[in-house]
């Protein structure tokens, strides 16, 4: 989220208040947590580290101030800089995410839990200052959910896209994530992950994916569909032009969310065989820092892409 997660000044009061509370020793965490600093959505690394066992006080932005040169303001709720690198421009940023889902306080005021997965990135917000979520953490957020409670998971899959369906459910099935199987368009709730597979003609009326048809500002995401049968995929800079278009045999991975549900991750392509290679995509080695990821062939084209190629 748009300046360390906050994006009104209610939420920056907020995040200062709960900086200065000091919350006191907590019991202590175990797992491994990881903390992760890139610039560019994703494409060029400053750092990252791994810790086994966390205090039970431990917030995002204490432990991002441990391990890397941090420079604040507004009290400490927004972060300026980490290890040097700061906004050159009014539209460049540092946002961040737990497990992949965009934080919902400011980092002081965001605890650390068994697993986490936390991820920085300096991005520039010109389409939008809200992605909800992001695949570059997977497996997370299968395995530990949110606020410290995993979630159950729903499979919407088409009816054409069996193959398809089949290898995300053995791909989540070998995390030991188990999955509820249910009619595309039923919806996964505001207390679920949901998954969909299908072609984009299976699931454009999904609410999730007329997110994505209006564009980052609604979903976060930067790709969209289009053309006779949607069978073009246009992949969009950070500025939401469009800079590269594939067609047949094109998929596409992303995430978002709204208000009312919880986070749907989106399986899906211009055709069958899209769909296929957007499933085969589904591993943490493909889609690490990532924000969203187009495949073809055996081309990945991390979204938003840089620039025209």
């Amino acid at each position: 989220m748009r300046r360390s997660a906050l994006s009104a000044l209610p939420a920056i009061a907020c995040a200062v208040a709960i900086a200065g509370c000091g919350l006191g020793a907590g019991k202590s965490t175990s797992g491994v947590v990881t903390l992760t600093v890139t610039r560019g959505f994703g494409t060029s690394a400053v750092g990252a580290v791994t810790e086994q066992s966390i205090p039970g006080s431990q917030t995002v932005m204490r432990m991002l101030e441990r391990s890397f040169k941090v420079t604040t303001r507004y009290g400490g709720g927004f972060v300026e800089s980490i290890d040097g690198h700061s906004g050159s421009s009014p539209r460049l940023d540092w946002f961040y995410y737990v497990n992949g889902i965009q934080a919902s306080l400011g980092a002081a005021g965001t605890s650390v839990h068994k697993g986490d997965r936390i991820w920085w990135d300096l991005h520039d917000w010109t389409a939008t200052d809200s992605i909800p979520a992001v695949v570059g953490s997977f497996p997370e957020p299968f395995i530990h959910g949110t606020g410290g409670r995993r979630l159950p998971v729903t499979l919407e899959c088409a009816s054409d896209t069996g193959t398809a369906c089949s290898r995300v459910t053995a791909e989540l099935g070998s995390i030991g994530v188990k999955v509820a199987s249910q009619t595309i368009g039923t919806g996964s709730g505001s207390d679920s992950l949901g998954v969909i597979v299908g072609t984009w003609r299976d699931i454009r009326d999904e609410l999730l994916a007329t997110l994505i048809e209006h564009g980052p500002a609604s979903s976060g995401v930067y790709a969209r569909f289009a053309g006779p049968n949607d069978s073009s995929l246009q992949l969009l800079d950070p500025a939401g032009n469009i800079v590269r278009t594939l067609g047949a045999g094109a998929g596409l991975i992303a995430a978002t969310a709204q208000t009312s549900t919880g986070p749907a991750w989106l399986i899906t392509g211009t055709d069958v065989a899209g769909v296929s290679a957007a499933a085969a995509a589904l591993t943490p080695a493909r889609l690490r820092d990532h924000f969203a990821l187009a495949v073809q062939g055996q081309g990945d084209f991390p979204v938003p892409m840089q620039g025209a190629s």
